[in-house]
């Protein structure tokens, strides 16, 4: 603090002797209030290298105001404390203010930036804010990681070399008119490259000719040269950025370090959230012949989910598979399901927990929203199935310990079973890689010849018998733990069209009626 503290007010004048040189604090005349001007001197912290660097600044008519400066500059640089990388940052800027000849920045604007690492001469971009920002969030992992790729492949690349204090909402709404650009882009290179792909292809079972073996080698060449399959970026992942880019500004609000948030005024063309739709039989059949997809949510029927839960009896997952596709979890909180939370004999299971992948890594962490956090109910069905699972568990605890104290005799360090209280878990106790249950789900659905769902979607299918067993959408929003009863009802508003058809009919078929009897009669007797 004492050497912080060197320094002081001094007068000078730019009086020469008859050697030319100046007379400095010589002179005769300084001591009239009317000659000279007064100046500043004060050490600052050392720079990176060990160095002194006074501050030094003169031309002041007045000590007043040389005082004034003096005590702004000892504010500052008191803001540091006994932290020697905050000593350093303000000896950087007050040093940067001496040498170009600024004004004294205002404390408080110093000590505002100094607490969130940015750039203390208020230059910082909107590149630096961010990665300050995503580093101190103290959000879910997988959130935050979720932050810090939207920053690191989008925001920063895109918009990240604006000044913070002057990025606008024109530079915003082109950074993301750029990304519907490269899309359009990358959906052409694809089309280009499919059709390349197209071209280097010989349909024919015998080896192609000279002449087509060469035209297929150059095919092949201008294949290779051109750009790989690329994914657009969607409009719900644009939301997300936007949505990212909002939050981090507000929290640059929050800190006084801008006062207008531009990005929420962004204009997105608007998005619509994918209709579930039933793989029906005119579905599966063009599905077989194309290979196209009517939705980006597709549903099985009741049928279909029997032959796939048929299938899946044989998996040690079973009993997870059948959890979601009647009770509607989510993967995370399937495989992150803590065994305490299961009664069996009341009927209930509360989801307290959820197990995601961090890039590739398992963590544990709570439901997102408290609303993901609840108990349901669970069937009489769903009750033995997983009765009939934890039969299974204990005889597999059995079978791994045994074959450990077998490889143990081997000299081979195998651990016993570890009862991480999880409901599903690996062979050897630990816990389920949530990737993994996807796989077998994949394996499955192939090995039953099934229309294509993604693992999610099991969870819509849960909507489906939900409907079909004289359900409402109320009773689907509490099931599948969604926010509002909208959300329910603009992803499953066509599927419930299609069961309520076949509800009417099954309907219509049980009233009797004279003249279709006498139809049927006479077909009869025909």
């Amino acid at each position: 603090m004492a050497a912080r503290r060197a320094g002081g007010i001094s007068k000078r004048c730019e009086c020469r002797g008859p050697d030319g040189k100046l007379l400095g604090t010589g002179c005769p005349q300084l001591s009239k209030k009317t000659h000279g001007a007064h100046q500043l001197r004060q050490e600052l912290p050392l720079d990176k290298n060990g160095k002194r660097r006074p501050f030094r600044r003169t031309g002041y008519p007045l000590v007043k105001d040389a005082q004034a400066d003096l005590d702004s500059i000892r504010a500052i640089l008191d803001l540091a404390g006994d932290d020697e990388d905050a000593q350093r940052r303000v000896g950087d800027l007050l040093q940067n203010v001496m040498r170009d000849r600024l004004e004294i920045p205002d404390p408080i604007e110093v000590s505002r930036r100094l607490g969130v690492g940015v750039p203390l001469d208020g230059t910082s971009t909107v590149g630096e804010w961010l990665d300050t920002w995503v580093n101190s969030k103290k959000t879910r992992r997988s959130t935050t990681t979720g932050y810090r790729s939207h920053v690191e492949v989008h925001l920063t690349p895109g918009i990240g070399h604006y000044r913070l204090d002057r990025c606008n909402v024109g530079h915003c709404q082109e950074f993301f008119d750029a990304i519907d650009d490269q899309n359009e882009v990358i959906k052409a290179e694809n089309t280009a490259r499919r059709e390349q792909q197209a071209r280097c292809k010989w349909g024919k079972n015998s080896r192609p000719p000279a002449a087509d073996s060469a035209r297929l080698a150059r095919e092949r060449e201008k294949l290779a040269a051109m750009p790989p399959y690329r994914l657009v970026t969607g409009h719900a992942t644009k939301q997300r950025i936007r949505a990212t880019l909002r939050t981090a500004f507000n929290a640059a609000i929050k800190r006084q370090l801008i006062t207008f948030n531009p990005a929420s005024h962004v204009e997105l063309e608007p998005g619509k959230r994918p209709k579930a739709v039933l793989w029906t039989d005119r579905h599966v059949e063009r599905w077989r012949a194309t290979g196209e997809k009517p939705s980006a949510v597709m549903v099985w029927t009741p049928p279909q989910i029997g032959a796939f839960l048929d299938e899946a009896e044989s998996s040690r997952l079973y009993a997870l598979f059948h959890l979601i596709a009647f009770r509607a979890l989510r993967r995370g909180e399937a495989v992150g399901q803590d065994r305490a939370n299961v009664d069996l004999v009341g009927q209930a299971i509360t989801i307290a927990k959820e197990i995601v992948v961090d890039g590739w890594t398992p963590v544990e962490e709570e439901p997102k929203t408290d609303g993901s956090a609840a108990t349901i109910a669970l069937d009489s069905l769903t009750v033995a199935v997983l009765r009939e699972h934890r039969l299974r568990q204990a005889a597999e605890r059995e079978a791994w310990n045994a074959h450990a104290a077998a490889e143990r005799a081997k000299g081979k360090e195998v651990e016993d079973w570890v009862d991480t209280g999880k409901e599903f878990v690996d062979i050897d106790g630990s816990w389920l890689h949530p990737e993994a249950v996807s796989d077998e789900f994949r394996r499955i659905v192939q090995r039953a010849d099934l229309p294509p769902i993604n693992l999610r979607d099991l969870r819509h299918v849960a909507a489906t018998l939900i409907h079909a067993a004289g359900g409402d959408l109320h009773a689907i929003k509490e099931t599948l733990r969604h926010s509002t009863i909208k959300l329910a009802s603009d992803t499953y508003t066509s599927l419930l069209k299609e069961v309520d058809l076949e509800i009417a009919e099954r309907a219509a078929a049980l009233v009797p009626r004279a003249r279709k009897q006498a139809e049927e009669a006479a077909s009869e007797e025909a």
